[in-house]
């Protein structure tokens, strides 16, 4: 059952980082280098995001969950499993932070303004847009170097 745990914790962090980081990768900026509109661009992107932060919530359940059950045995040591669950647990607030406030806002910013790209730099509510925008790679680029972390603190042994 041990082995079973740790593959449910690994499997769904490493799902969750692996998109996180491909999605950064290739994703986010193949959409602006591929498609010929700058704001059909966004729109993808957004969908996509909104995917990866659904996987996200999954995986912390997962994660969570797995870690709960792996602590109420005898086998585990609460002290490898209560680091990586802290982490985990900062990143799903995260990733929640960023769809249900950050890109929230930015989906109204992006109808008011129909075209993000027509819209001037100085706009008020472009203004706003791009301030979120930078706050929303900020929290992501948190989710993915917090994921890292944990999923190294999941895999590791401290006994060798």
């Amino acid at each position: 059952m041990r082995s079973v745990l740790q593959f449910v914790r690994v499997f769904a962090l490493g799902s969750w980082v692996g998109s996180a980081f491909y999605f950064g990768a290739a994703v986010a900026p193949g959409a602006f280098r591929v498609l010929s509109s700058q704001d059909q661009a966004g729109v993808l992107v957004e969908f996509t995001l909104g995917r990866l932060h659904l996987l996200g919530v999954v995986a912390a359940v997962l994660f969570l969950l797995a870690s709960l059950i792996l602590g109420m045995s005898s086998e585990a040591s609460p002290k490898t499993l209560i680091v990586p669950s802290i982490g985990v647990v900062i990143m799903l607030a995260l990733t929640l932070i960023s769809q249900d406030v950050v890109i929230r806002r930015m989906m109204d910013l992006r109808r008011e303004m129909v075209s993000v790209v027509a819209t001037p730099p100085d706009n008020p509510a472009r203004v706003e847009f791009d301030r979120l925008h930078g706050a929303s790679v900020d929290l992501e680029g948190a989710v993915l170097l917090i994921g890292f972390a944990s999923l190294f603190l999941t895999v590791h042994d401290p006994r060798k």
